[in-house]
């Protein structure tokens, strides 16, 4: 017996038995309680092929030795950071699977302005020097501690604060406006949908109806006197991130190219590229649901890019043509 338990008669037997009738060199791998038909065990190991492979019979289609297939996201990449392994339980590569049994109902407002969406991205300062993210853990410790105006909090731990974007997006031309501003209290809110609203006013959208989540800032009554007084209707549905889409679609989008799509050493350096790359957003960057980028749905401001320099009247003139008396496209 091989095994390292006590072979009582009874086991004894037992196992001379298998060994007869399964033959010299039989091995008793099985589990306890179920009978597993035991296989004799082979003289000679196969031989393994070659570190370069078996001559006239290389496949095409594993990655050659010594070179490694690239599972990094595109951002990560770019960074060269190192893959985000998959928590356990998350379904392997492939097709994404629903969260719900729901069907998929996209929809779309025919003219600019009938809908906005609203909502609010909340990101993380970066520290002088940069972030943990790219300096690693002990350096983007160092680095946030040596930023000034960080505090720290009632375990020791260093805090720089938050970023909260506020951003506005047309629902027909995905035309967006975003402010980065220091919280997301009921008057900050408030004054952002006025500063928006004028906004999409001077590029020739009246809006109509936006449309938000249940935040607090959302519910509040200064939210609602705000809109009231601009003539723009409110409309919440609370657990439902479905019916916002376009605005987290958006600032996933935004976090990807922006946001973490460089090394910044600085908060002060990522915000600064932040109107460079929203103007890239609205006005140069190809959307797949558009079929071009989000102003080619606003006459006047497609008019200014296909024609540098075109006079305020031609603008003019092409917003009468497009929305009628009342200017409102």
């Amino acid at each position: 017996m091989t095994s390292g338990r006590c072979a009582g008669p009874r086991n004894g037997s037992r196992s001379a038995r298998r060994q007869r009738n399964a033959g010299p060199g039989a091995t008793a791998s099985r589990r306890r309680g179920h009978e597993r038909p035991l296989q004799p065990a082979t003289t000679q190991p196969e031989p393994h092929p070659p570190p370069g492979g078996t001559p006239g019979a290389a496949s095409t289609n594993e990655p050659a030795l010594g070179t490694r297939t690239d599972r990094r996201t595109p951002q990560s990449a770019r960074l060269n950071l190192p893959r985000d392994p998959a928590p356990r339980g998350r379904h392997p590569p492939g097709p994404s699977r629903p969260a719900t049994r729901e069907p998929i109902r996209r929809y779309e407002h025919p003219h600019p302005g009938d809908l906005v969406h609203v909502d609010i991205k909340k990101l993380g300062n970066i520290p002088d020097g940069g972030g943990w993210r790219t300096q690693g853990r002990a350096r983007g410790n160092l680095n946030r501690t040596a930023t000034a105006g960080h505090h720290t909090d009632a375990w020791g731990g260093t805090r720089l604060g938050y970023a909260y974007l506020h951003t506005a997006i047309d629902d027909h031309s995905r035309l967006a406006y975003t402010e980065i501003l220091h919280d997301e209290r009921q008057d900050t809110a408030a004054a952002f949908r006025q500063r928006a609203h004028a906004w999409f006013s001077s590029s020739g959208i009246t809006v109509r109806r936006v449309l938000t989540d249940n935040g607090s800032c959302y519910k509040s009554r200064l939210w609602h006197d705000t809109c009231t007084q601009l003539g723009v209707t409110v409309k919440t549905r609370p657990y439902r991130p479905q019916t916002n889409g376009n605005v987290e679609r958006f600032h996933r989008t935004m976090t990807d190219e922006w946001a973490y799509a460089k090394p910044y050493r600085s908060e002060t350096a990522r915000r600064a590229a932040l109107p460079a790359w929203l103007h890239a957003y609205n006005h140069h960057r190809h959307h797949t649901a558009l079929g071009g980028p989000p102003a080619s749905r606003v006459p006047n401001l497609w008019a200014e890019q296909l024609v540098p320099g075109v006079s305020t009247y031609a603008c003019w003139i092409i917003r009468r043509r497009t929305s009628g008396p009342t200017a409102a496209i």
